[in-house]
């Protein structure tokens, strides 16, 4: 795990060593180039004025807001004002208790575990009595060949 954390954190900065390299790369072709004149823009069309509409005739013409009438509403008929019967009372509640926690009869001893047989200990050899394998120091030149598999000589 802390070898892929850190090979994570190297690809990660050399990543961001190579994007350096390439932004100041660019940076320094852009001051190397000739600096480009100033585009002129080209002068914009003056906009042409519209003309106000004629005014419509033969139109009647709508009043405005002002000079209309308020309009009167017709007032409420008052309704007798009535008193709400009070809320019952609730009987009070007595607080909950809780039960006490019976009592646990007490227990004798408990049994002690059952024992279990002993394990002999075993006695190793000493070492030197154990014969070592031999690793072979000479290999042969060459693989030896099977003669069932062997391809026959070409004439």
């Amino acid at each position: 795990m802390a070898f892929e954390n850190s090979f994570a954190m190297v690809a990660f900065a050399a990543a961001l060593l190579f994007s350096s390299i390439e932004k100041g790369d660019a940076a320094r072709h852009l001051l190397d180039t000739p600096a480009f004149p100033n585009p002129s823009l080209p002068s914009r069309p003056s906009l042409q004025t519209l003309q106000p509409l004629p005014k419509p005739q033969g139109v009647q013409v709508l009043p405005t807001l002002s000079t209309m009438p308020n309009p009167t509403l017709p007032t409420l008929p008052l309704l007798p004002a009535t008193q709400a019967p009070p809320l019952p009372i609730l009987p009070s509640m007595p607080k909950p208790t809780l039960p006490a926690f019976p009592t646990l009869p007490s227990s004798p001893q408990m049994p002690s575990l059952p024992t279990f047989p002993t394990v002999p200990q075993l006695t190793l050899p000493p070492p030197s009595s154990i014969p070592m394998p031999t690793i072979p120091t000479t290999f042969p030149n060459s693989i030896p060949s099977i003669p069932g598999l062997t391809t026959p000589p070409s004439n």
